[in-house]
């Protein structure tokens, strides 16, 4: 064979190797690695419970991340958690990683998620809009304006209250804590400032023009953590939030008169 007939069959033969790999390519799964780093997990098909366990979030967790890593289904971890779609957590929130009424060493090992015919998921139980959960907790209100928006609960974009204001005015800590997420990572938001109050309460301050607080920076009430602005709306406000171990209560109801 000569010199060039040999170098014309490795070219061909280097195309069709580049071919085959690219179409194997198109037909191989992908399973990418979950956010922070903490391996590869495929999404499972049935949910093994955890009765006793939790999962606390944190920044770039997503639930269906936390659910491929802990061996539960999405719709499970949501449902055993209250949450609605579009399944929003916060940094600090803690999840159950069983159903509401499991406890440790009866529950059952592996847990379907298909249900029976004719029957249907119950969801767990949420927090009334009309009833207040009893809290320890001194709430203010984080901001001076008019009230522009109230707490629906049956709506996700209506999690909480609109306050107007103007840009750059004080927003406040509702009451003391620590900073677990300072940034603009979530849709719909804008510039946001989460505070983790005790293991079970959670505020959320929203639409910011500045945050002038880090996470992991601890805050007293009445501290000013950001100034009002635009971000992620159409006008100067603020949007916040309470929340009972991760689900939205009505702000109204914790907030003293005025």
């Amino acid at each position: 064979m000569s010199a060039d007939r040999l170098s014309r069959g490795l070219r061909a033969g280097t195309l069709v190797l580049a071919v085959a790999m690219l179409s194997a390519c198109g037909t191989a799964t992908v399973v990418k690695p979950a956010p922070g780093g903490r391996g590869v997990h495929t999404t499972p098909q049935t949910s093994v419970a955890k009765p006793g366990q939790t999962a606390v979030v944190r920044r770039g967790d997503t639930l269906y991340a936390l659910a491929r890593i802990h061996n539960i289904t999405p719709r499970d971890l949501a449902a055993w958690n209250g949450l609605a779609e579009p399944y929003t957590i916060y940094p600090g929130q803690t999840l159950k990683l069983y159903p509401g009424g499991a406890t440790p060493g009866r529950a059952p090992t592996t847990v379907v998620t298909a249900p029976r015919p004719g029957t249907a998921p119950t969801p767990a139980p949420t927090p009334s809009p009309t009833t207040a959960i009893k809290s320890n907790i001194s709430w203010r209100w984080p901001a001076d304006g008019a009230l522009v928006g109230k707490f629906v609960g049956a709506d996700v974009t209506k999690q909480g209250v609109d306050i107007a204001g103007s840009s750059g005015q004080p927003v406040r800590a509702t009451a003391p804590g620590v900073v677990v997420y300072s940034g603009a990572g979530l849709v719909g938001f804008g510039e946001l400032i989460i505070i983790k109050h005790s293991d079970q309460w959670l505020s959320a301050y929203g639409h910011n023009r500045k945050r002038l607080v880090n996470e992991g920076q601890s805050v007293k009430a009445g501290e000013q953590i950001a100034e009002m602005g635009r971000t992620g709306t159409t006008r100067d406000m603020l949007h916040f939030e309470i929340r009972y171990n991760g689900k939205p209560v009505d702000p109204l109801l914790y907030l003293p008169p005025r």
